[in-house]
């Protein structure tokens, strides 16, 4: 079981923008594992360690149904994009809401690895909206930034009852 806490939207630690990681770093191995376990039991597919209170440029991601291919992300970067596509997004720090979001249908990343090596791959389909929705958490921002503020305040109230009425319960 992990030892990290998922934050959710409102908590404005969400907003805070990540530091890049600085190698090496002995820390991060430990981060990691404790988050691939926090995601992995949330259910996700994708988790930024800004979501852990964490203020790291780090996420991890793992499309598989098998939950055995774990990415690991450090200091990620887009250097380039194209196209547009549409899709619906949730979010583990969004629990339970879904709305459609626009990103780049294809991107560039440069990222390293966990022993601080530079890599560099293009991405599209639900890999390239993956990467762009845990690039956002690093930068503050979180996928209800990209839908209408009528949309964002409903959600807000929403998550701020079913809180409220959980810690009644």
């Amino acid at each position: 079981m992990s030892t990290l806490t998922i934050l959710e939207f409102p908590d404005e630690r969400l907003r805070h923008c990540a530091e890049p990681v600085s190698f090496p770093d002995d820390r991060l191995e430990n981060l990691i594992a404790d988050m691939a376990v926090a995601m992995y039991a949330a259910p996700g597919i994708g988790l930024a360690a800004t979501q852990v209170n964490r203020p790291l440029r780090l996420f991890i991601m793992d499309l598989s149904k098998e939950q055995n291919q774990l990415q690991v992300f450090v200091n990620p970067e887009i250097l380039e994009n194209q196209g547009v596509t549409s899709s619906e997004e949730g979010c583990l720090s969004v629990p339970g809401m879904y709305e459609t979001v626009e990103r780049s249908e294809e991107i560039l990343l440069s990222w390293c690895n966990q022993q601080g090596e530079r890599q560099q791959q293009r991405f599209e389909g639900l890999e390239a909206i993956c990467i762009q929705h845990e690039l956002d958490h690093l930068d503050g921002k979180l996928f209800v930034d990209h839908i209408s503020r009528l949309k964002r305040d409903r959600i807000r109230k929403k998550l701020l009852k079913l809180k409220t009425q959980s810690e009644v319960a």
